[in-house]
């Protein structure tokens, strides 16, 4: 058979590009409704996790350089990280001899309890994974992680 060439019972087979979307989609909303449930037993809002997360595994951020990496506006972002600040969990701090750029980074506090709160997340996970053998879960997120950059590339190239 010549290359690139299927046969009949192949190409019957091979789900459609829409089909792979809805299943895609639908694992999506199950999956994010799942790991909301496993953060919001945790006694944390979605928010809030996702920026001490980040803090914890990327280290301290301007506001702008944390809302882009978690994907919050502005807004949001002076709201959640103030809310943290109160809760004595994050603290802001001076960038340098600028004094107008401001760092965002975790209290000693905030620190123990990301670590804690993250561990117990990334047990539900797991849980949530052992359906996949590790070949699996390796070739699901090759096949995601392509098919994300081509979507973010044609989104640069269509702007």
């Amino acid at each position: 058979m010549a290359n690139g060439e299927q046969t009949e019972q192949e190409t019957a087979a091979a789900p459609t590009a829409a089909s792979v979307w809805l299943v895609l989609m639908k694992a999506h909303r199950s999956l994010a409704a799942l790991m909301d449930q496993s953060i919001a037993s945790l006694g944390i809002g979605l928010s809030d996790f996702i920026l001490l997360e980040a803090l914890l595994h990327k280290g301290a951020m301007s506001i702008s350089q944390l809302g882009e990496k978690v994907q919050l506006a502005n807004s949001s972002m002076t709201a959640a990280v103030d809310r943290l600040v109160q809760r004595g969990l994050v603290q802001r701090q001076s960038d340098g001899p600028d004094r107008r750029v401001r760092t965002v980074d975790l209290t000693p506090c905030g620190r123990a309890l990301i670590q804690k709160l993250f561990a117990k997340h990334e047990q539900d996970i797991d849980a949530l994974m052992q359906p996949l053998c590790p070949a699996e879960r390796a070739a699901l997120r090759s096949a995601l992680k392509k098919l994300g950059l081509a979507a973010q590339s044609r989104l640069q190239n269509a702007g």
